[in-house]
């Protein structure tokens, strides 16, 4: 099994053992919006996220959202990496009903699921010496110039191009940024842009 040098933080006990199924890693969870609440478990998160980073993994529907934006707002950004799951229809089967929004939640997702999000979001695996990749430098004016930020169908742009990442739909254009920046490498951009995601001079 990989073992992940960050500690990585989810939403509930169900998440912590699924991802611990997938790989190695101190997991921990924010028990739900209780975090909200609990000084005493942000402390952690922040000890951790200063000691070894802290990785964000929480589920793709807005909920997932509400509790990373939280954590964004309490933990320096640096000492954070972001990893998503995709948006995928589905019901556990722990539940007799699905989520609100009929989404799968990080508890649903099999083991390379998991391993993938991790890889993306640049989780160090401490067994390997992966090398290092070249990544995106975009920057708010390049969205622009892409169609995916500033005009009128913009939105519709986004989801296209979220789609083809496997990220949550909900993201906004200022963390697409983020995300990008921190994950695609210019030629997974360039394969992104020959599908037709977007276009201008910055695209093409």
């Amino acid at each position: 099994m990989r073992r992940v040098r960050q500690a990585i933080v989810v939403e509930g006990k169900y998440d912590v053992i699924r991802v611990k199924s997938a790989v190695d890693a101190l997991v921990v969870s924010t028990d739900g919006f209780r975090i909200f609440k609990d000084p005493e478990r942000m402390a952690l998160l922040r000890r951790l996220a200063a000691a070894r980073g802290l990785i964000v993994l929480t589920d793709s529907d807005s909920a997932g959202a509400v509790i990373r934006n939280h954590l964004l707002g309490c933990i320096p950004a640096e000492q954070l990496l972001q990893a998503y799951i995709p948006p995928c229809p589905g019901k556990e089967r722990r539940k007799t009903a699905p989520s609100k929004e009929g989404l799968l939640g990080v508890e649903g997702m099999d083991n390379a699921t998991v391993i993938a999000a991790l890889e993306r979001a640049g989780a160090v695996f401490e067994d390997e010496d992966a090398p290092r990749r070249d990544l995106m430098r975009l920057t708010k004016a390049d969205l622009l110039a892409c169609g995916l930020s500033g005009a009128p169908d913009s939105a519709a742009r986004r989801r296209v191009l979220l789609q083809a990442l496997e990220l949550p739909l909900t993201l906004s254009a200022n963390r697409l940024l983020e995300v990008v920046n921190a994950t695609v490498t210019p030629e997974e951009w360039e394969r992104l842009l020959a599908k037709g995601t977007c276009e201008g001079d910055v695209c093409g």
